[in-house]
């Protein structure tokens, strides 16, 4: 909920503080000696710096207030994570995401090591909805081209005893996130349900901060997670990763 008020909000400041054009941009290598607007906390500068050592930052709390500094052009684009900047463009008219990625990464999600039988699982509904059709129906409804995205379709589960406890950090819109009603949806909540519905178990659904997820599953709090977790040769030592569901990185937020 946080997060649409704060798109709300910027939305709101975007109208009074109308648009100060910059030099646009249709690729990706005209940026290389621009300035990037940042969220603070991240290593999305250092991203950027492994491709365009001569850029320069400015520096925000939100990604949204990176978007704002972009539409106001206070910077020349947002360096920020794919989807996210995707789900911004859908909802302010005058930004676009460029085609280029900065970086590139596969998104998993990720169980104890040696819980083959829940991994296996997993891949065997993501295997399924790419082979039915259901997976490109689902980015269209989480990723549309413009406004939000569609509502979360219900998926009945069974009224079983045994529950598949899912760990999810519910800021990643459209990942993971929390409606005005208070509900957690998203990509990885519903392909967690999916999965749930596929091992005739009941799901729960547990929202934490995102450095919290790994230690959480190591701990046994929690069977399974997902919240855009990047698949990573360091993380892979200390959880089990599915296939790749979504491929995604640090993109370029730009005026259109």
């Amino acid at each position: 909920m946080k997060t649409r008020f704060l798109l709300i909000a910027v939305l709101a400041a975007l109208l009074l503080a109308g648009c100060t054009p910059r030099e646009k941009y249709d690729n990706l290598q005209q940026l290389a000696e621009k300035e990037f607007a940042v969220p603070n906390g991240t290593i999305a500068d250092q991203l950027v710096l492994t491709k365009f050592p001569n850029a320069t930052f400015k520096y925000f709390n939100t990604v949204l207030d990176c978007s704002m500094a972009v539409k106001t052009g206070k910077a020349d684009a947002v360096a920020y994570d794919e989807p996210l900047l995707r789900n911004i463009a859908a909802n302010i008219p005058g930004l676009k995401v460029l085609p280029d990625m900065i970086t590139i990464d596969h998104y998993g999600f990720a169980v104890r090591l040696g819980e083959d039988v829940l991994k296996q699982g997993i891949d065997e509904v993501l295997d399924e909805i790419n082979a039915n059709g259901y997976y490109d129906g689902m980015m269209k409804r989480w990723l549309p081209e413009e406004g939000k995205p569609a509502p979360m379709p219900e998926i009945a589960l069974e009224d079983s005893d045994d529950v598949l406890v899912f760990g999810t950090s519910a800021t990643t819109e459209p990942f993971s996130f929390v409606t005005d009603g208070q509900n957690i949806v998203g990509i990885d909540i519903e392909i967690a349900k999916l999965v749930a519905k596929h091992m005739n178990k009941k799901l729960d659904i547990v929202n934490m901060d995102f450095s919290a997820l790994i230690p959480a599953l190591a701990a046994g709090k929690v069977d399974m997670i997902g919240a855009c977790i990047t698949i990573s040769e360091e993380r892979k030592q200390k959880v089990l990763f599915s296939k790749p569901y979504y491929t995604g990185g640090i993109a370029a937020l730009v005026q259109e």
